[in-house]
């Protein structure tokens, strides 16, 4: 049996991974108004914030553990069995949160979830490595990305509505669920890395191989990478360092909304979580949008002849200019629909960005380092998102979120500047 089309059917499994992990990972935050309410009587909503950023915090450092552990475990276990691990655990943590109490276990639930989820973006950027040929990467990277937005879109409105039907503790195991569903056909048809899978067809097999600068993605290839370092060759490089930092600056963003997006809502507006449910999804639409026009504009630019490093860098700096204005904007964004709105369009100034920032280390170095570099980066990314989330409820002490938001545009710019000025050249890199 042979299918067209293989690489589309294996990023669009991808992606249907994202969007189940985003709508893990969201139920708290959407639920949580809810979750206080019962287990946190009589608590401000300051303290029950500062609870809440307390777990969340919990949850990004164990992301950030979990990026660096699951890099190197695709790296040495290939992606079909490092996505069986991380999406198993991931979902039977997220079912466990139906049990918690208060903050110690809810921390442990969360910290086990945060580890498994991790595995989903250097799992997703190995995964487009080895079935995209470079010229697509940036595509396919927006196509897995918009998972993540999708999961928003789908999540909040989902979880408000199943609200009028479950407990909180009934919706958690339900999600959790939907991941170990996810497994069945994953497992069916990603049998093998291209070079080797049964089914795809010889017409894919040479496009997507010859597509590629560095082709060793398994130990048992015939073809060896021109330059495969080792970590600390790795870290030597001032291009690694730039795709870390960029990734440490950007990511921030990205979280600052997927934790306060309800809580902001209830917080600002007095939304509950039928009103959030109308309200919190529309974010993600400009998330969405931004993921399909960062990854199809690069791959315009690219057959109309530009190189990598023009293309990745105006795509980056072009979502970077967008998030900009739009979170200065967001000092007083006046009504909750233009409050919304307004969050639309720095997420989609973000996902514009963030797909050809995560593309960076397959453009930098060969097939078995990617993982590893996108480890390093994710891991970087997570801990400077725990910080903020750790200064959040202090920055937003009594319903201001104004400092929140100026802080965000300062890290878009150094997004920027990390990019142009540590790498200088985005290229493959060679041996010193």
């Amino acid at each position: 049996m042979k299918i067209k089309g293989l690489r589309w059917w294996v990023v669009a499994l991808i992606a249907i991974a994202t969007i189940i992990n985003y709508i893990d990972r969201q139920s708290l935050s959407v639920l949580w108004p809810d979750i206080a309410q019962e287990l946190y009587p009589g608590h401000t909503p300051d303290e029950t914030k500062s609870i809440y950023a307390l777990i969340s915090i919990i949850f990004v450092f164990s992301y950030a553990f979990g990026q660096a552990i699951f890099g190197k475990i695709f790296d040495w276990v290939g992606t079909r069995l490092g996505f069986v691990l991380s999406i198993g655990v991931w979902s039977i943590a997220t079912a466990l949160h139906a049990f918690a109490q208060g903050i110690l276990s809810f921390g442990i639930f969360r910290a086990i979830l945060g580890v498994s989820e991790a595995g989903n973006w250097p799992g997703a950027t190995k995964g487009n490595a080895e079935w995209f040929p470079t010229k697509e990467r940036a595509l396919a990277q927006g196509i897995f990305n918009s998972g993540a937005a999708i999961g928003g879109i789908i999540s909040i409105p989902l979880i408000a509505f199943l609200t009028i039907y479950f407990s909180w503790k009934s919706i958690f195991i339900l999600i959790g669920l939907t991941g170990l569903l996810w497994l069945i056909p994953w497992w069916i048809l990603v049998k093998a890395p291209p070079r080797k899978h049964p089914w795809i067809t010889d017409e894919e097999r040479d496009y997507i191989l010859t597509g590629q600068k560095n082709e060793d993605f398994d130990s048992n290839a015939d073809e060896t990478e021109a330059y495969n370092p080792d970590t600390k060759a790795l870290l030597g490089h001032k291009e690694s360092w730039g795709v870390i930092l960029a990734s440490a600056f950007i990511d921030p963003i990205w979280w600052l909304f997927v934790f306060w997006i309800p809580i902001y809502l209830n917080e600002v507006y007095g939304m509950d979580v039928k009103s959030i449910g109308l309200y919190g999804w529309v974010p993600y639409v400009g998330a969405m949008l931004g993921a399909w026009f960062g990854g199809l504009l690069a791959q315009n630019r690219l057959k109309k002849g530009w190189d990598i490093n023009k293309t990745r860098k105006m795509v980056i700096t072009l979502g970077g200019l967008i998030m900009l204005p739009a979170l200065l904007a967001m000092a007083n964004p006046g009504g909750p629909t233009t409050a919304v709105i307004i969050m639309a369009v720095i997420l989609f100034g973000f996902q514009t960005a963030i797909g050809n920032v995560q593309t960076l280390p397959s453009d930098l170095f060969s097939g078995k380092t990617v993982g590893t570099l996108a480890g390093f980066s994710g891991m970087a990314a997570k801990l400077t998102a725990a910080a903020l989330t750790y200064l959040v409820p202090w920055l937003t002490s009594g319903g201001n979120y104004t400092p929140a938001f100026i802080i965000g545009a300062a890290l878009a710019i150094l997004t920027l500047l990390s990019v142009w000025i540590l790498v200088p050249k985005v290229k493959a890199i060679e041996k010193k």
